[in-house]
């Protein structure tokens, strides 16, 4: 049997909590130092996931962006990124998204939409794996299938949905919370985390294990006790 996949939670938020605003721009929470921090901890994962809103709204590429962590990751006999993975219950996902334009990606999608996204992303440039899911069954099994595919650390980068999804499961190991000195202030706008029972409350408190300034930035570093121990 693989062991746990290691589950790393990273965001960023303004100081009232918020991921973005309500704008059609993505807000950029974070400085080219604490992009930088990103990238580092990204380069040390074998795989990062986000949402599939995430990919949407953000477009993001999931990619080691520094040559210098590249080319260390070759050195290691590593892809030069990570594997890239998303969650996805419709399969709406634009087959040009810039994560599905190079490496290898896993996209677990729910079971009754997977033959018809397998279909829509076969001509993408980048290797694509769809993985049919039972929607009622939770991250878990999600977990069990990275790890079966060599995942030994993963990196988890949003967005709310997601990150609330892992915290109420107690199946991350960490957090790291960057906080930008700004507010949002607009109740429409997206928060890192939404409404749940949450395992780490008044009762059960996270571990606070370092406290950083990274540019004009607050890194929180937290420990958290998985609950499948």
């Amino acid at each position: 049997m693989a062991a746990p996949v290691h589950v790393l939670l990273s965001c960023a938020v303004s100081v009232d909590g918020y991921l973005d605003d309500a704008s059609p721009d993505r807000l950029l929470l974070s400085d080219e130092a604490d992009f930088d921090r990103v990238d580092e901890l990204r380069a040390g994962c074998d795989a990062v996931l986000v949402g599939a809103g995430t990919v949407r709204a953000d477009d993001p590429r999931l990619e080691v962006r520094s040559p210098d962590r590249r080319k260390d990751r070759l050195d290691r006999g590593l892809p030069e990124t990570p594997l890239k993975v998303t969650l996805t219950a419709g399969g709406a996902l634009d087959p040009g998204a810039r994560m599905f334009a190079s490496g290898e990606s896993v996209v677990y999608c729910a079971a009754p939409a997977a033959a018809r996204l397998r279909r829509r992303l076969a001509g993408v440039a980048g290797a694509v794996t769809v993985v049919p899911t039972d929607p009622g069954s939770g991250l878990a099994p999600v977990l069990a299938d990275l790890a079966g595919r060599g995942v030994g650390r993963l990196m988890v980068e949003g967005g709310g949905q997601v990150l609330t999804a892992f915290l109420t499961a107690g199946l991350a190991d960490e957090l790291y919370l960057a906080v930008a000195p700004l507010f949002v202030g607009d109740p429409a706008a997206p928060r890192a985390v939404g409404a749940g029972r949450f395992p780490h409350d008044v009762s059960r408190r996270m571990r606070l294990v370092d406290v950083r300034a990274v540019g004009d930035m607050a890194v929180l570093h937290y420990l958290l006790e998985r609950a499948d121990g």
